[in-house]
């Protein structure tokens, strides 16, 4: 019998392993996915400054900070990525 060669398993990305990106099933456009991606870095951040707090490694004010500043952050990205008023109309086509 001929046996196949063991599949080689992929070496680990400790990025992938300390954020991991899910897919996004949302409506898409390019606005809407990269607000997507900045969520879930935003929620990541968070579970983590939580841990951190909880573990007693920083004290509850600093998470607090933290966690407001990312919330600005956030705040930030949607007023310029879904609500679009900072976003530049798109230009007009010329007439055919």
């Amino acid at each position: 019998m001929s046996q196949n060669p063991p599949t080689p398993t992929p070496t680990p990305n400790p990025t992938n392993f300390l954020e991991p990106q899910s897919r996004y099933y949302g409506e898409f456009s390019p606005e809407h996915l990269a607000f997507n991606a900045n969520l879930q870095e935003f929620a990541q951040q968070v579970g983590v400054i939580c841990a951190l707090e909880t573990g007693g490694k920083i004290p509850p004010g600093q998470a607090y900070d933290r966690i407001k500043q990312l919330w600005k952050t956030l705040r930030q990205s949607k007023h310029s990525l879904i609500d679009g008023e900072d976003r530049p109309s798109p230009p007009e086509l010329p007439p055919d």
